[in-house]
């Protein structure tokens, strides 16, 4: 089941999402898991932090889990 992540913003850069998810604990740690980790947004690989994430896409993380950005 994906979990939920609210947004406020019309969209959220992957490295935003990832702390917003609690995935990682800061913004440092961006680059680190994401060269060590794969990503896959709405199916698709993508390793880029800037990455813009809108309401209904979906972030996979293998081992992880899996969320869904939401709106308030």
């Amino acid at each position: 089941m994906d979990q939920k992540v609210v947004i406020q913003t019309e969209f959220i850069t992957l490295g935003q999402f990832l702390k917003l998810a609690e995935v990682i604990q800061t913004g440092g740690m961006v680059k680190w898991f994401l060269s060590e980790h794969e990503v896959y947004i709405n199916g698709e690989l993508d390793i880029r932090r800037g990455r813009k994430l809108r309401v209904d896409d979906r972030v996979e993380i293998p081992g992880i889990g899996s969320f869904i950005v939401a709106d308030s």
